[in-house]
């Protein structure tokens, strides 16, 4: 392991003392070209990732991509933030297209505008040198993630051994994703009473990505795979718990943990392989199945992108993949 592999991210500097009686060690804590223009833009620094952005994904993101920004800076010599000018913001630009993707690329522009933008607020800098610069253009109309037909997705859950606690959990999380559309985030987020009766039915309360409260009925096959994991785990009256928890390695028992995006993951490349899926399932993979299996049953994009809780239908339209049938059968009349 890289020794600045320990070092912790900007957010993660205590701060439990006054500003004037820490403020060289808030300095030592930062990227030097940061450090250098003082302690007031140290702050700055510190307050950009710790109290202007909320949500940790995105905190995590713009943390490298400023940390790879200002390494690149200080590769180059430059060691006063003042002297940082749209060219160099350009050229930084310019190398990363020839080393990441067009998304990457733009995401890290943008992680380095909006600092140097919580810069300018604050009254550290007069200028933004990153304003002016343009990203590359990136446009997207079908999304690149793989997407189960009917067959392999029930292929996969049918899989699963559910003799087992653990099976149990997995096929009620994997059914979670496919038949209400959740993210993984905000699957893995869920307390106990986040799935609960309401009428005849249950229902799924999800907390999605920024701040949004989202409410969904649960599908039939989803409510008989929640129940049957919540009576095998005997946790159901444990309401402000996990909902998804971890499992001890030795005896499969569950924790009080709850499990993370990460071993989330790991599970459903395990269960996808086990199935022999063809298909590199991610988490993701099931949110576009599901949206996928709804079009082709003769729901509406309206209508999937209200159980998806989407902002746009653009955005759930890059999950419909009901066309690629179509596209091949157009593609094989070419007879030669």
């Amino acid at each position: 392991m890289k020794s600045e592999d320990l070092m912790p991210e900007p957010w993660e500097v205590a701060v439990v003392e006054t500003p004037r009686s820490r403020s060289a060690e808030v300095v030592g804590s930062v990227p030097a070209v940061i450090g250098s223009a003082g302690e007031r833009a140290a702050w700055r620094f510190l307050e950009f990732f710790a109290a202007n952005i909320r949500n940790r994904n995105t905190r995590e993101a713009y943390a490298r991509a400023v940390r790879l920004f200002c390494e690149w800076l200080e590769a180059r010599h430059v060691v006063d933030l003042r002297k940082v000018n749209p060219v160099m913001v350009a050229a930084y630009v310019e190398q990363l297209q020839g080393e990441r993707s067009r998304p990457t690329v733009k995401q890290h522009l943008a992680a380095i505008r909006m600092l140097f933008d919580y810069l300018v607020t604050g009254g550290v800098l007069p200028m933004n040198p990153a304003s002016a610069v343009r990203g590359p253009k990136y446009v997207v109309k079908r999304g690149k993630t793989p997407v189960l037909s009917a067959q392999d997705a029930r292929l996969l859950l049918d899989s699963i051994d559910t003799s087992t606690v653990v099976g149990l959990r997995d096929r009620a999380l994997i059914g979670l994703m496919v038949y209400s559309f959740a993210r993984v985030g905000a699957a893995v987020g869920m307390k106990i009473e986040d799935y609960y009766p309401q009428g005849r039915r249950s229902w799924f309360r999800l907390h999605e990505k920024g701040g949004k409260r989202h409410e969904v009925p649960a599908h039939h096959n989803a409510e008989s795979y929640m129940d049957a994991y919540l009576d095998a785990a005997g946790i159901k009256s444990e309401k402000k718990s996990p909902l998804f928890r971890t499992t001890r390695a030795r005896t499969g028992e569950l924790t009080e943990r709850g499990m993370t995006r990460n071993d989330a993951l790991r599970m459903v490349y395990r269960r996808a392989n086990a199935a022999g899926v063809n298909v590199r399932a991610s988490c993701h993979t099931f949110r576009a199945t599901g949206i996928t299996a709804y079009l082709e049953n003769g729901g509406t994009i309206e209508g999937a992108q209200q159980i998806a809780a989407h902002e746009s239908p653009r955005t759930t339209k890059l999950y419909d993949r009901t066309s690629d049938e179509i596209t091949l059968d157009e593609v094989e009349r070419i007879t030669i």
